[in-house]
């Protein structure tokens, strides 16, 4: 049997070991084209309120991302990643830049059967210079690592991403209706956010008895829009009892993923005068 990289191997209590789902719930799927009704307005933001506080996650369909744009990011990238390694690491993140290629990252200190492609929604962006010392106010500038080929790299990223900012703060908007708050309460936390875009890419693996494409985690963000294709392999851990479930893929659909800091927010009993309603 073929042997891989020990760096790979995952510990025993993996997820998809632990996945103890026998029954055919799905995480809720959410058409935001009701958004359009005045009378099913509620309904939505109550089937998301619902969706965050059991599972964390939900699919939406009629979600605004034109198929064509999500299309075309997946054929750019195809591309980039079919060519060989010597090509790929000459837009590889380094110690001064996290943007660009990268093939060694880890999960919980196993790493990830997986390439990915990191780039800021804003090109270039500015970051602390330090985030051990808050105190420290001073800016380093980043800016997006873009290959020659495909030529049309980054275009479909930036045109990918402009949709993807819109539904994020739809949704964003959606979520804070469900709490109670105000629909704009946390927009403008996020004048200055450091939204990107990554890529994930998972080559066949050899031992996938030993080895997981990305291990089990939290998201630290606040949302997270995933596009998934037709291969099965997305797991998740429902909310509100840690079973894990697979995700079934549909298609145009994106999955979205609440972050830790929206988690936060649910557990909270107030934001400002707010009273916040998830349990």
């Amino acid at each position: 049997m073929e042997k891989i990289d020990p760096t790979f191997i995952q510990a025993p209590d993996r997820a998809d070991l632990n996945f103890t789902s026998i029954d055919s719930e799905d995480i809720p799927t959410i058409d935001l084209s009701h958004l359009d009704d005045p009378k099913k307005v509620q309904i939505v933001i109550s089937a998301i309120g619902d969706a965050c506080a059991k599972w964390g996650f939900f699919q939406v369909i009629n979600h605004g991302v034109p198929c064509d744009a999500r299309q075309r990011l997946e054929k750019v990238v195809k591309k980039f990643f079919d060519q060989p390694q010597e090509e790929k690491i000459k837009v590889k993140r380094d110690e001064v830049n996290p943007m660009g290629y990268y093939d060694g990252e880890p999960t919980k200190n196993v790493r990830d059967w997986k390439e990915v492609f990191d780039v800021h929604f804003k090109d270039p962006m500015y970051l602390p210079t330090s985030t051990d010392h808050p105190q420290d106010e001073g800016l380093k500038v980043v800016y997006n690592k873009w290959p020659q080929f495909p030529s049309d790299f980054r275009e479909a990223h930036e045109e990918y991403s402009k949709h993807a900012e819109k539904l994020a703060f739809k949704l964003l908007e959606l979520v804070s209706s469900s709490l109670g708050l105000p629909r704009e309460r946390f927009n403008d936390y996020f004048k200055e956010q450091m939204s990107l875009i990554r890529v994930n890419r998972y080559p066949p693996c050899p031992r996938p008895d030993l080895a997981l494409g990305l291990g089990h985690h939290t998201d630290a963000n606040v949302l997270t829009i995933l596009a998934v294709d037709e291969v099965k392999g997305l797991q998740v851990s429902r909310r509100s009892d840690g079973v894990w479930f697979q995700i079934e893929p549909i298609s145009d659909a994106l999955v979205i993923n609440i972050g830790n800091i929206v988690c936060r927010c649910g557990q909270m009993k107030s934001i400002g005068v707010q009273n916040i309603e998830w349990r």
